[in-house]
């Protein structure tokens, strides 16, 4: 006798996958912060949350930062977590104001790690120009917090005339990505495994303000629909999302997406699929046709979209699902992450 397993929908305890961004994310969202929390900010399930104050549109964001390890090659939690936060509100064209800082430390944890740290994000945002103004520590036992963990918020202006959202893709838009995938992903592992590849392979992390303020720029109002910031579960995840929310489909070319061949090896090498490995300095943006060559043309006029790419386009086939024309010329289905490939990785 044989018996199809259905999907497990209810789990008692939270597992590594319920942070990749992924299947497990959406579900811990949908059944556990959604219903406590819900309300129409929330609900848009962006990036950021838009509101009304004072005359004023604010952007306002939070993330927690737990990568492992502490430093890696291209960056450090510190980097990392200013420009994740930044990201997080400029993919919502807002234009960042200012950051705050909270630490989690463990007891023991060395000061010189702590030390260089905070200069490392003192520096990132330094030369991003938005100020850390506040910030909170806190200290556990030892054993309690695997060395230190950072939470950031950011707060941000939103311009007259501006409205992104992961709601609104239509049809015959054009995804445009900033460039290569893979880069942050691997390099965490390749550190914490002690892994060597022929060249270095460093972590893309960036802040993004200043390309997305040129590609907005360049667009009319109401051309770029939603952008984002492909970082957990990937490019994957974050089209999904976006496939989802805007009941659309998504064709992509495998052809188009840049990925380096030291990351596509090193992939292959572990099993990995670069469409789902995370990326801190990399934008997504989903454009009017019309508008595409412009913003396309912006991205590449600046240092962090040099190698930007038109690498598919919303349809209105298959709602809710992201489809990928392969190198043999096959389709195939791009699913959202359904566990986690690498844990800790931001």
């Amino acid at each position: 006798m044989f018996i199809c397993p259905l999907p497990v929908t209810k789990r008692d305890k939270v597992l590594l996958g319920h942070g990749s961004g992924g299947k497990l994310s959406a579900e811990l969202l949908r059944d556990v912060f959604l219903p406590a929390f819900s309300n129409p900010a929330l609900c848009r399930m962006d990036d950021q949350a838009i509101m009304e104050a004072a005359g004023a549109r604010l952007a306002f964001t939070t993330d927690s930062y737990v990568v492992k390890p502490l430093f890696f090659p291209g960056g450090d939690i510190g980097s990392l977590a200013v420009h994740g936060t930044i990201n997080d509100l400029a993919v919502g064209g807002a234009d960042p104001l200012c950051l705050s800082a909270a630490f989690i430390l463990e007891e023991g944890l060395p000061m010189e790690t702590l030390r260089s740290v905070a200069q490392s994000m003192g520096a990132a945002a330094e030369r991003a120009g938005i100020p850390i103004v506040t910030g909170d520590t806190k200290v556990v036992d030892k054993g309690s917090g695997d060395g230190l963990f950072i939470n950031t918020t950011g707060i941000g202006i939103v311009r007259a005339g501006i409205s992104l959202s992961a709601n609104q893709a239509r049809p015959g838009d054009c995804v445009l990505l900033s460039g290569y995938i893979g880069d942050h992903g691997i390099a965490i592992l390749a550190q914490r495994e002690g892994l060597e590849f022929e060249t270095r392979i460093e972590s893309d992390s960036a802040a993004l303000h200043g390309l997305i303020g040129a590609m907005l720029a360049a667009s009319p109002a109401g051309a770029i629909r939603c952008m984002r910031d492909p970082t957990r579960g990937g490019l994957s995840s974050t089209l999904n999302e976006i496939a989802a929310q805007s009941a659309v489909g998504i064709a992509l070319q495998e052809s188009a997406i840049p990925i380096r061949e030291e990351v596509r090896g090193a992939c292959e090498m572990l099993g990995l699929d670069p469409l789902y490995v995370a990326n801190e300095g990399k934008v997504v943006a989903i454009v009017d046709p019309a508008a595409a060559d412009a913003v396309l043309a912006a991205m590449r006029a600046h240092p962090l979209g040099a190698e930007a790419r038109i690498v598919g386009a919303v349809t209105d086939r298959n709602p809710g699902l992201v489809t990928m024309r392969t190198a043999l010329g096959t389709t195939r289905i791009v699913d959202m992450l359904a566990g986690d490939q690498l844990p800790r990785i931001c």
